[in-house]
C-alpha cells in the first residue's frame, strides 16, 4: 500500500536517572490504559513538513488536480506487476492468496490529521474498515461533525466500509487521511482550527518513545587478577653475529 518516509519528530535524548524511569513506567502504563479502554494499541505522534501547518489548513486545501493519476503513475504501477496471473489457474491464485493472508497477522492503519498529527492503530487484517471508522469516532474531538478519509495518490475516498483490510490493500500497513466532510465557510474554518483528537488521546503523544528508553549498559573493564605475573615485553630478537665464511678457493 502507500507509504511515504515520514517519520515522528524525534525527541530530545536525556541522561537517564531515577525519575526517567518513573516516567517510563507511568508512560507504559497510560499506554496499558489506552489499550484497555479502545482495545487495540495506539500511538500518537506529529510529523512535519508534509501537510500545512495547523493555521494555514483553515484556509488551504489541495484541489483535485493535485490527485490526478497520471500517466507516469500508471507505467510506474503497471511495472510493480511481476506476476502474470493470466498463466495460472483460478485455484492456484486462491491458494497463493490464502497463504499470503496466513502469513500476514497484522494491518498497521495510520491516520493523517491535517495539523499533522497521526494517530497509529493495529488491526487484525480480517478486520473491515469499518472498525476503523468507529475507532476514529471514539478518538476525534468533534464526533458530531460528518469526515471521511481518503488515499492518496490519487485522492480516493474510501466508501466501501465492509471491505477487510486485506482486500483493501492495506497490508502490512497503510496511511489514510482525514478531512471533515463540510462546506466552506466559517463552520469548517473553526473546526480545522481546533484540535482534531481529543485531549486524552493527545496526551498519548510521544509515550512510546518514552516507555522504549533504555539506559545504556557500559560494560565494567575487568579486575585484574590478585597475584597475576605481567607478562615480560617481547624484546625484538637481534640476529646473531657470525664471520662471513670463505670459499675454498681463497688462500692467504
Amino acid at each position: 500500500m502507500i507509504v511515504d518516509g515520514s517519520r515522528p519528530l524525534p525527541l530530545k535524548r536525556r541522561r537517564f536517572t531515577s525519575i526517567d524511569s518513573m516516567e517510563a513506567a507511568s508512560a507504559k502504563a497510560e499506554l496499558a490504559a489506552a489499550k484497555e479502554k479502545f482495545g487495540r494499541e495506539i500511538r500518537v505522534f506529529e510529523t512535519a513538513g508534509l501537510l500545512p501547518t495547523q493555521n494555514e489548513v483553515s484556509n488551504t486545501e489541495e484541489s483535485d488536480d493535485f490527485y490526478e493519476f497520471s500517466t507516469e503513475d500508471y507505467f510506474r504501477l503497471m511495472g510493480t506487476k511481476k506476476e502474470d496471473k493470466f498463466l495460472k489457474t483460478q485455484k492456484i491464485r486462491e491458494a497463493e492468496e490464502a497463504a499470503r493472508r496466513s502469513r500476514i497477522t497484522k494491518a498497521v492503519i495510520r491516520v493523517r490529521f491535517p495539523d499533522n498529527h497521526t494517530l497509529e492503530v493495529t488491526f487484525h487484517p480480517s478486520e473491515t474498515i469499518q472498525s476503523l471508522v468507529d475507532l476514529i469516532m471514539k478518538v476525534i474531538a468533534r464526533p458530531d461533525l460528518p469526515f471521511y478519509i481518503y488515499t492518496t495518490p490519487p485522492k480516493k475516498q474510501i466508501k466501501d466500509m465492509t471491505q477487510d483490510f486485506f482486500s483493501a490493500g492495506f497490508i502490512p500497513g497503510a496511511i489514510v487521511y482525514f478531512s471533515y466532510d463540510l462546506p466552506k465557510g466559517d463552520d469548517a474554518a473553526a473546526a480545522n482550527s481546533a484540535p482534531f483528537l481529543q485531549d486524552e488521546i493527545m496526551s498519548l503523544k510521544g509515550l512510546e518513545v518514552i516507555a522504549e528508553q533504555r539506559e545504556p549498559v557500559q560494560s565494567a573493564p575487568e579486575p585484574a587478577a590478585v597475584g597475576a605475573v605481567p607478562s615480560p615485553v617481547a624484546q625484538e630478537s637481534k640476529p646473531s653475529e657470525k664471520n662471513p665464511a670463505k670459499p675454498k678457493w681463497f688462500k692467504m
